[in-house]
């Protein structure tokens, strides 16, 4: 007899749903993407029929997040980091700054309270890793300058994430939150900084240090049994191990941790064969990043509280991107350049579930402002593949104006 399993459920429903629509929005010549969100749609509890697991399908989604980003590592060194560090910090850092400061004015014309629109502005302020990676991928601009830049304002944004997830427990009750009878000191929140930075610098070092000499080592050592079943076992339990373990060890999130394990990867002979092994259950499952995320958006929403949705969405594309091009242009960069890096973090993810969630767990945050920060997710992923688009045509006209411009 057959037993009903939500796991297995989950995995054949989305994938098939999301194959069937993802077609569907290739026949349309749409992005495949906007399908595999449709299929989350279709999958999620608040469309009758079929119903996902939504407590398992985010777990999943997870795999395809560690995956792409150690993927992104194998072809990423620390020499391109350290190039590209002197844009990224300051301008993930501003960028940040900005989007925070006009979420946290919308809230203010919404009249909500102080803590609320601080946690509502940083999460329209971090973009999504999956759906940047997958739109460098799929426009070849991975290895380019412009692609290094935007991986490089990623991983910042990632580490500022993560400080803020660990501060906001402790900043909870001065903005109106759980524990708003506690004095905090401002030795209390140097020493968390510090600890927190600590952990990141100790996970750095570990890796670049031992995990530099092992991981190529052990590799290497699996390559001479000749079996390739035991290399891509070797290779997905690098990626997996080593997130997992800069989870549980360091306090560092599972995309941080896989990228720096790809990286030391990378000078490894190695790196090129790793990456295609890795590359089947890469895009499995980052296909299930975008189907759980779908499902995760009540429709309803849309229809009532449609000006404010409309406001959070102006922030995420519109604020964020002019934000951004600036910011890129103030470092001498063509606009060009400041245009893809704009597109780029022209929407939003998972941090931001994860810090709407810690949110409203700390009392900071009411299930409305969590539903407008779901569908601005939502509706900025969706526009995403089209603002790469119009980006991508911008870049194949700039030849030719530059000619036009010689003629004249």
């Amino acid at each position: 007899m057959l037993h009903h399993s939500p796991l297995i459920a989950t995995i054949v429903g989305s994938l098939v749903f999301a194959f069937m629509l993802g077609t569907l929005a290739f026949r349309l010549r749409l992005p495949p993407l906007i399908g595999y969100l449709c299929a989350g749609i279709v999958a999620g509890p608040f469309t009758p029929g079929f119903t996902a697991d939504s407590q398992i399908a985010p777990q999943l989604a997870e795999m395809g997040v560690i995956l792409l980003m150690f993927g992104v590592g194998l072809h990423f060194s620390v020499r391109d980091l350290l190039a590209v560090k002197t844009i990224a910090l300051p301008g993930a850092i501003g960028q940040i700054l900005l989007a925070t400061v006009l979420g946290l004015g919308m809230s203010q014309l919404l009249g909500w309270p102080l803590g609320e629109g601080v946690v509502f502005g940083l999460a329209l302020s971090t973009a999504s890793t999956v759906v940047l990676l997958k739109a460098l991928q799929e426009k070849n601009l991975e290895q380019t300058d412009d692609g290094k830049i935007a991986i490089g304002w990623l991983v910042v944004e990632d580490l500022v994430m993560v400080l803020t997830l660990v501060l906001l427990p402790i900043f909870a009750g001065v903005l109106g939150g759980k524990g708003a009878d506690t004095v905090i000191s401002g030795s209390a929140v140097l020493w968390t900084i510090v600890l927190t930075l600590g952990k990141v610098a100790a996970f750095v070092a570990l890796m670049l240090v031992f995990g530099r000499r092992f991981l190529p080592w052990m590799l290497e050592r699996i390559v001479y049994t000749g079996s390739r079943e035991l290399f891509r076992l070797a290779v997905l339990s690098t990626a997996l191990g080593v997130a997992y373990g800069a989870s549980l060890l360091f306090d560092v999130s599972f995309a941080l941790g896989a990228f720096f394990a790809g990286m030391v990867l990378a000078e490894s002979p190695l790196s090129h064969r790793a990456a295609e092994e890795s590359l089947p259950l890469r895009d499995a499952f980052s296909v299930l990043f975008f189907v759980s995320v779908g499902m995760l958006l009540n429709p309803s929403v849309l229809l009532h509280n449609f000006w404010e949705v409309l406001g959070t969405l102006l922030i995420i594309v519109v604020g964020k991107s002019l934000g951004a091009y600036g910011i890129v242009r103030l470092f001498g960069r063509s606009p060009a350049t400041a245009l893809t890096i704009a597109a780029s973090l022209a929407q939003i993810g998972e941090f931001s579930f994860i810090l709407a969630g810690l949110g409203i767990a700390l009392g900071l945050m009411g299930e409305h402002s969590h539903s407008l920060i779901l569908a601005g997710a939502i509706l900025s992923i969706l526009l995403n593949p089209l603002l790469f688009l119009w980006t991508e045509r911008y870049r194949k006209r700039q030849p030719a104006l530059a000619s036009n411009g010689k003629a004249a």
